[in-house]
Order: C-alpha cells, then sequence, then structure tokens
C-alpha cells in the first residue's frame, strides 16, 4: 500500500476500501459482486486489489465497520418497480431496460409462448381480432390447445374462419416467419400487457364484498351509493351471491349438488329465497328433494351469520368450479336466467 496510511481505513480512496471489503467477504461473494459490476468499475477494483498490498487486521476492521455503518445509518428501504427501472436505467441502454420490466410486468413464463398461456382468452383475443389470420393461426397452433379453444371461440365469426382455414392449410412455420410473429407480439402486445391486465377497480371491491356478512356488504354499499351511485351499481352488478345460483344452468345446479356438503347446503338454503329452493329441488331426484324438503323443515332456528358462511362456502365453491371449467356461469345482466 505504498503511499496509502493504513492507521486507519478513513486514509483509503474508496477504490481501495471497495477493493479490502471484497478481500474480506470471501472468493465467493467476491465472485458474486464482481459479476454485478460493470468494465470500467471491474477495472478499478482490480487496480485497486492489485496494488493492496498487506493490510492490517485494524484497517480491515475498520472498513467493516464504516461499510456497516452506512447501511445501517440507511434507515428504511423501499423496492419496487421505479427504484428496480432508475437503478437499470443507470447501467443499461433503453431498450434492455424496456425488456427486463417487461419480463417483471408480465405474466409467468420462460417463452413467449409460456406467456400467451398465462394471458386472458379474452385479452388476448381482443388484440388478435386486429392480426393478420395467418399470425392467428401461427399463435394458435403454439399455444395450448384448451387456452387456443378459448381465444378462437372469442373472435369474429367471419374471421375465425379465415383462421381456421389458415391453420388447415399451415405448413411448420419457417423460422424467419416464426420470428417474425414473435417480435409484433413482444413489440405491440407483450410490452402494453400490463396496462391491459390492470384490474378493474369495481372488479376487485365486488370480488372483497363477496367476502363481507350481508350486513357489512349492505352498509359499505348504501355508503357508497351516497357517494358514487355509479360506482356501487356496478359493484354490485359484478358481484355473485348466493341467489345467482339461479342464473346457472341446470347441469351447473346439479354439479353444486353433487360436490356441497349435504348439511351445510341445508343451512345456506335456510336463509335463501323459495326461487332458490326451487331451483334446487328441480334438480335433485324425488327421494333426494325429499330428503331435503325434511332436513329443511327439522332444522330449527340457526343464527344468520351461520347461514351467511354456509352460503358463501357454496358460492366459493361454485366460483371455484367456474375456473376450472367445469361449470359455466351466466354473467349479471345477462337474460339467460334459468327458472
Amino acid at each position: 500500500m505504498s503511499g496509502v496510511a493504513t492507521s486507519g481505513s478513513v486514509a483509503l480512496k474508496p477504490a481501495q476500501k471497495a477493493a479490502v471489503l471484497i478481500l474480506a467477504l470471501g472468493e465467493e461473494k467476491a465472485n458474486t459482486i464482481f459479476g454485478g459490476l460493470n468494465e470500467d468499475e471491474l477495472k478499478d477494483l482490480s487496480f485497486a486489489l492489485a496494488n493492496l498490498g498487506m493490510v492490517p487486521a485494524h484497517v480491515v476492521e475498520d472498513v467493516c465497520r464504516e461499510f456497516a455503518d452506512s447501511i445501517g445509518a440507511t434507515g428504511a428501504l423501499l423496492g419496487n418497480l421505479d427504484t428496480a427501472q432508475k437503478l437499470l436505467a443507470k447501467v443499461l441502454p433503453p431498450d434492455r431496460v424496456a425488456q427486463i420490466l417487461e419480463e417483471i410486468r408480465g405474466p409467468a413464463g420462460r417463452t413467449l409462448w409460456d406467456k400467451l398461456g398465462n394471458v386472458s382468452e379474452n385479452v388476448l383475443a381482443n388484440f388478435l381480432k386486429n392480426e393478420y389470420p395467418q399470425t392467428v393461426a401461427v399463435v394458435l397452433s403454439k399455444i395450448k390447445r384448451d387456452h387456443a379453444a378459448k381465444v378462437l371461440a372469442l373472435l369474429p365469426e367471419s374471421f375465425a374462419i379465415e383462421v381456421v382455414m389458415r391453420m388447415l392449410r399451415m405448413e411448420s412455420p419457417q423460422k424467419l416467419a416464426l420470428e417474425g410473429v414473435e417480435r409484433t407480439l413482444k413489440q405491440e402486445f407483450m410490452s402494453n400487457l400490463s396496462a391491459t391486465m390492470r384490474q378493474d377497480p369495481h372488479q376487485m371491491l365486488a370480488t372483497m364484498f363477496n367476502k363481507l356478512s350481508r350486513q357489512a356488504e349492505g352498509r359499505l354499499l348504501m355508503a357508497l351509493e351516497e357517494r358514487d351511485r355509479d360506482a356501487a351499481e356496478r359493484i354490485r352488478s359484478l358481484m355473485f351471491t348466493f341467489e345467482d345460483l339461479k342464473r346457472l344452468e341446470p347441469d351447473a345446479i346439479r354439479a353444486v349438488i353433487r360436490v356441497a356438503p349435504k348439511d351445510r347446503l341445508v343451512i345456506a338454503l335456510k336463509g335463501a329465497s323459495p326461487a332458490i329452493h326451487d331451483i334446487f329441488l328441480k334438480n335433485m331426484s324425488e327421494r333426494a328433494g325429499r330428503m331435503l324438503k325434511d332436513d329443511l323443515a327439522n332444522l330449527g332456528p340457526v343464527r344468520l351469520r351461520d347461514v351467511e358462511a354456509a352460503q358463501m362456502e357454496i358460492v366459493t365453491a361454485v366460483k371455484d368450479m367456474a375456473e376450472r371449467g367445469e361449470i359455466r356461469l351466466v354473467e349479471p345482466g345477462d337474460d339467460d336466467v334459468m327458472i
């Protein structure tokens, strides 16, 4: 350490302090740090290491203590997407930063086609309907069959037929053509997907309200109506309640009857309307219906919160079945109500 005082770390230059800290951390951790440095930083640090010489133990201790003190004085830290973007922008070109942020924001998956498989069919169909049929044919041929079928069903009929015809005549896509499709999807779709997939706050609140007790739900919706009637009505239209089971098709009702624990179904029906009672009875065998009526008649008084809990369990099961594609939920406001 020629020309450098070693009586304390304060006399060391920043690069020398970094070199001391690197040596103190050990080879394995040093390699990790080296991997995150750019070429100029590596040169400066390597030069300091090469000329460091023997460093007394008290100097090493001083450097490590100074580093620990500086970290401890930082206080609370906030790590978010903006922080990552600012740090990346200092060391990477804009296109590389955009690519990394796309990976962070976008759906999970190692390849573009994996990612598309995790995109809502509604979002994907809405984008693809504006592309060339040949492009759509390539996309549908590369993603999972069940997902492709859902997307195809959402495309305008005449356009969907054009896509089907292209798929019938399509051979294995040439590498250049495939790269062109991938480039288009990345530039025009995946880079803008985060904004498209941002959850509607009305839908988010409707989901939350579904988990409230009936009294709490009613109080909040009434209070919201006084402040913003349109928002309250939209949230209410997006909510799915036990009474909405009358919107299910007969096959779906029968599926619910099969999976719902009989004791929980009886309690849930205790507080339901006659219309809901009729829906379930019509989709049971005569013997099962008679037993359900007897169970309801013999149940006796039940606390309202217990009825609500049982109804919520069944509503949650119905939603889970719909997400798995086992049944279909009729959207609120749809005239296709089963009676």
